[in-house]
C-alpha cells in the first residue's frame, strides 16, 4: 500500500506528510522535507564530488596487490568513497548508495559499465543527515536510509539522485527510532533490509558494553539491542529479534526467507573470548541470549548470577573473538563457482582492543538451500592487516553487483573494492 501511495504522489506532483511527522521533526528540517515532498526546490545547488584520480587511489591499488584470494579471483579498486560503510545496489543497476557514520551518503555511478566508478558524489545534499550508515532498497526501487534516530524513504532514488533535491518521506520520524534519552555516540550504526514479507527490518544496537539491569526493560520494549520491523509506511512497529548486542549486518536466506545476522560480542573479557556470531532466526521474537551471554555460550560477568531465559538460541556460527563481524550477504550471483552460491560473505572490520589485532578481511561460510551451515567459516580475502599489526584497510560491508561480482567497502581507506572471478586457463 505504501508503494502505491508513493506512486500516486509522484504522479500527482505532491507527497503528503502527516501532521505528526511535521510536528515531531526539527522545524527547519520539516520545512525541507515538506518542500521535497511537494517537488519544490530548497535552493541547494552544489554537490561534493570525489576526485577518482588521486595519489590515494594509487596507494590503495598498491595495498590491493597484497590481498590474497582463492585461485581465479582478483580484487580491484572500484571507487574512492570517503568513510564508506554499508552499501545498497540500486534495483535498476544504475548506482550504488553508500552510507557513512558521519553526515553523508554517497552515490557511486559506473556510467560506461567498465566496472570502475566514473562518479562519486553526495546524495540528497539538501537534507542534513546524522550517521546515515544504513541504506537498503526494496525490490521495487524505494531506497531507505536508517540514520542514528530516523528512517527516511527515497522513492525512485536512482532517477532523482542527479539533483541536489530528492523526494524524501519520513518512515520513522526524527527522534522516534529510539527515545532521545537513550541516543548515544556508541553503537549507532544502523542497518536495514526489506524482508520477503515486504516489511522493513532495522537493527538497533544498544549503547553499552553490557547494559545496566535497570534499563533492560525499556530497551526490550523499544527493541534496543534487537531488530525491529515496520510496515513500509512506518506503521505496525514490532520487535522481531531480541537478545543481541549490536548487529551491523543482516540478510535473508534466498530460499527459506529466514533472517540471518552478525552480532558483535562483549569487550574486555580477554583476547580469545567471547566469540563473534552469525545467527539464524526462524520465527519472530526469538531471543539470542544477550546480556546473559556475551557471545556464544560465554556468560557475562554482570549477569553471571541471573537465571538465563529458557528460550535462548545460540549462534549457528562462532567466529574468532573481537574480529568485529559487520556486513553480511548471501551470494546469489552466477559469476563465482558453484561452491559459493547460497553461501555467506561477511566482513570483519578488525579488532580494536585485542593484544594481537585480528580481522580486517572478508570471510565465507557455506550454507545449503535448507539453511544449514555445511562447512567452516574461512578467510576469503585478507591482507589488510600487515605483519606489524597495522591496518591498511578495514572492511565493513559486502554487496553484489548484477554481474555477480562482489563489492567490499572500507571505511579506513575510504574505498570500495570489486572482487571478480575468471576461470583459470588450463595452462595457468
Amino acid at each position: 500500500m505504501y508503494n502505491k501511495l508513493l506512486v500516486a504522489g509522484l504522479a500527482s506532483g505532491t507527497l503528503m506528510f502527516t501532521h505528526a511527522h511535521a510536528q515531531q521533526a526539527d522545524t527547519g528540517e520539516a520545512d525541507v522535507l515538506e518542500k521535497l515532498g511537494s517537488f519544490q526546490s530548497t535552493g541547494t545547488t552544489e554537490f561534493t564530488v570525489i576526485d577518482q584520480n588521486t595519489s590515494s587511489a594509487d596507494a590503495i591499488r598498491r595495498t590491493l596487490e597484497r590481498i590474497t584470494l582463492p585461485e581465479g579471483f582478483s580484487i580491484d579498486l572500484y571507487a574512492l568513497v570517503p568513510d564508506a560503510r554499508h552499501m545498497a545496489v540500486g534495483s535498476q543497476g544504475v548506482a550504488v548508495f553508500v552510507g557513512t557514520r558521519k553526515t553523508e551518503v554517497w552515490v557511486v555511478t559506473d556510467r560506461d559499465k567498465d566496472r570502475v566508478a566514473d562518479e562519486v558524489k553526495n546524495f540528497a545534499p539538501s537534507l542534513v543527515k546524522a550517521i546515515p550508515n544504513g541504506p537498503c532498497f526494496s525490490p521495487d526501487g524505494v531506497l531507505y536510509i536508517a540514520e542514528q534516530n530516523r528512517v527516511l524513504a527515497y522513492p525512485a532514488a536512482e532517477f532523482f539522485y542527479e539533483s541536489p533535491d530528492v523526494v524524501a518521506v519520513p518512515v520513522i520520524a526524527g527522534g522516534e527510532l529510539i527515545p532521545e534519552e537513550h541516543v548515544s555516540y556508541n553503537h549507532t550504526a544502523r542497518v536495514c533490509d526489506v524482508g520477503p514479507d515486504g516489511k522493513l527490518y532495522i537493527s538497533l544496537g544498544q549503547p553499552y558494553n553490557v547494559p545496566p539491569k535497570e534499563l533492560r526493560e525499556v530497551f526490550d520494549e523499544h527493541g534496543i539491542g534487537g531488530i525491529i520491523r515496520v510496515d513500509p509506511d512506518g506503521n505496525n512497529r514490532e520487535v522481531y529479534t531480541r537478545g543481541i548486542r549490536n548487529s551491523v549486518g543482516h540478510d535473508f536466506h534466498p530460499a527459506t526467507g529466514e533472517l540471518w545476522f552478525t552480532d558483535n560480542q562483549v569487550d574486555g573479557m580477554g583476547d580469545d573470548i567471547p566469540p563473534g556470531e552469525i545467527n539464524r532466526q526462524t520465527e519472530m521474537g526469538q531471543n539470542f541470549g544477550f546480556p546473559w551471554y556475551g557471545g556464544g555460550d560465554v556468560r557475562t560477568n554482570e549477569y553471571m548470577d541471573e537465571e538465563v531465559p529458557e528460550d535462548v538460541l545460540f549462534p549457528v556460527v562462532e567466529t574468532v573473538a573481537h574480529a568485529a563481524d559487520l556486513g553480511m550477504m548471501f551470494y546469489t550471483g552466477n559469476m563465482f563457482p558453484a561452491a559459493y552460491r547460497g553461501g555467506i560473505f561477511s566482513a570483519q572490520h578488525g579488532s580494536w582492543n585485542r593484544t594481537e589485532p585480528i580481522g580486517a578481511r572478508v570471510m565465507f561460510t557455506p550454507v545449503d538451500a535448507e539453511g544449514n551451515v555445511t562447512g567452516d567459516t574461512v578467510p576469503f580475502a585478507e591482507g589488510w592487516l600487515d605483519e606489524n599489526g597495522e591496518y591498511l584497510g578495514r572492511p565493513v560491508d559486502v554487496a553484489q553487483l548484477r554481474d555477480g561480482s562482489l563489492l567490499v567497502s572500507d571505511d579506513l581507506a575510504g574505498a570500495i573494492y570489486r572482487i571478480s572471478y575468471r576461470e583459470p586457463a588450463a595452462n595457468e
